[in-house]
């Protein structure tokens, strides 16, 4: 078994990893020139990140067990949760039958948790009607993410979808009248009402939705392979379900729509049933 800590930034290019390398977590976050002919990642290997592969076309790639599915072109993502734990496996089966593993070691992150208390029960817990109307639309967009297309848009690069403030980060919890509340999945992007939003990567639009309870307008795009953006609290959506999208369109404009406090765009991401961080795939700006 080969033990490999891979943490270069998703704007570097792709990263060999290398069948003798050994890599501390201190050293994760700086980019890594690794070299073996039979897989390439690149991505951050920390707490909710999502990382891209190559191998050649054939081979077969697993991580801790579970296929994963590989293009034509060899290309394959794959990704870790919030909650993920260090110790992961890949493994690599050339068309030849030679089994090349890895060993990964995820960093962990530390999550802001807010507590607010003396709010009012209503706005904490919504009442049985609302929390109906939540369920059936969770269930479209739930339906909308069962797509596996053989996109490979995923692989990026990403760009940022808007321009405005950073009010949200991925992984922060508020505990509302003592009661810990699911995490924030997404980076929230504060900026005034109208406020184009742009395809970060390409992909086809599998859910338009004007106004969910929750997330108000509601945008989500197959970027392949299991990944897809969510855009939430959109003021208009400009594009329709089915729609091809290339990077740097225009798809929406921001808004407060939902349960949202003020005009901002809140951009998740998934992987599969997987949640991860969005903010980890674009590039640094000022």
């Amino acid at each position: 078994m080969h033990k490999v800590v891979i943490g270069a930034l998703l704007g570097a290019p792709f990263l060999a990893l290398s069948s003798l390398a050994m890599v501390s977590t201190a050293e994760a976050s700086q980019p890594l020139s690794l070299q073996n002919d039979v897989l390439e990642v690149r991505g951050q290997l920390t707490q909710g990140s999502m990382l891209v592969g190559k191998t050649e076309p054939g081979n077969q790639v697993e991580l801790n067990g579970k296929t994963l599915n590989v293009s034509e072109s060899g290309y394959f993502v794959f990704g870790f949760a919030r909650e993920a734990d260090t110790d992961h496996q890949l493994t690599v089966v050339t068309t030849s039958g030679d089994s090349h593993e890895y060993s990964l070691e995820v960093a962990s992150r530390e999550f802001d948790i807010q507590r607010i208390d003396g709010l009012p029960q209503e706005t904490v817990t919504p009442d049985p009607e609302a929390q109906a109307r939540v369920r059936r639309e969770n269930q479209q967009i739930a339906q909308a993410r069962q797509v596996r297309s053989d996109m490979t848009y995923f692989a990026g690069p990403f760009i940022w979808p808007a321009e405005g403030r950073i009010s949200g980060v991925y992984g922060s919890q508020r505990i509302l009248n003592g009661e810990p509340r699911a995490p924030h999945w997404g980076l929230d992007i504060a900026a005034p009402t109208g406020t184009p939003v742009h395809a970060p990567v390409n992909g086809i639009v599998v859910l338009a939705h004007p106004d969910m309870l929750m997330s108000g307008g509601t945008l989500i795009i197959d970027h392949g392979h299991g990944v897809f953006s969510n855009f939430l609290h959109l003021h208009r959506i400009l594009v329709d379900v089915g729609d091809y999208i290339e990077q740097g369109d225009p798809i929406a404009e921001i808004g407060a729509t939902g349960r949202a406090t003020g005009p901002h765009l809140d951009w998740r991401m998934n992987w599969e049933a997987m949640r991860v961080d969005p903010q980890l795939l674009l590039p640094e700006r000022d």
